[in-house]
């Protein structure tokens, strides 16, 4: 089960703490790369400025501030030895 502090709304109160008066938009999602990759880009207006964070989808479902690790080729003997 995935916890609130790992779901895209539990990240979006955590990171940009949205309220009433200054409400969170998603301004972009996107997918990329050979394993589709899920991206959502969230906003929120502050007397400073505009703040705009990065959520990243990962395999487990989760959403991080992070992207997901990439799979790259790798060797091993473990599989070779007998």
């Amino acid at each position: 089960m995935i916890s609130d502090a790992t779901t895209l709304h539990g990240l979006v109160d955590k990171w940009l703490g949205p309220t009433e008066a200054t409400p969170a938009r998603v301004v972009r999602l996107s997918r990329k790369g050979a394993n589709l990759t899920r991206c959502v880009c969230v906003e929120v207006r502050r007397p400073s400025g505009l703040l705009s964070v990065l959520f990243f989808r990962h395999r487990d479902g989760s959403w991080c501030v992070f992207p997901p690790a990439q799979n790259r080729p790798s060797m091993s003997v473990g599989r070779f030895a007998a």
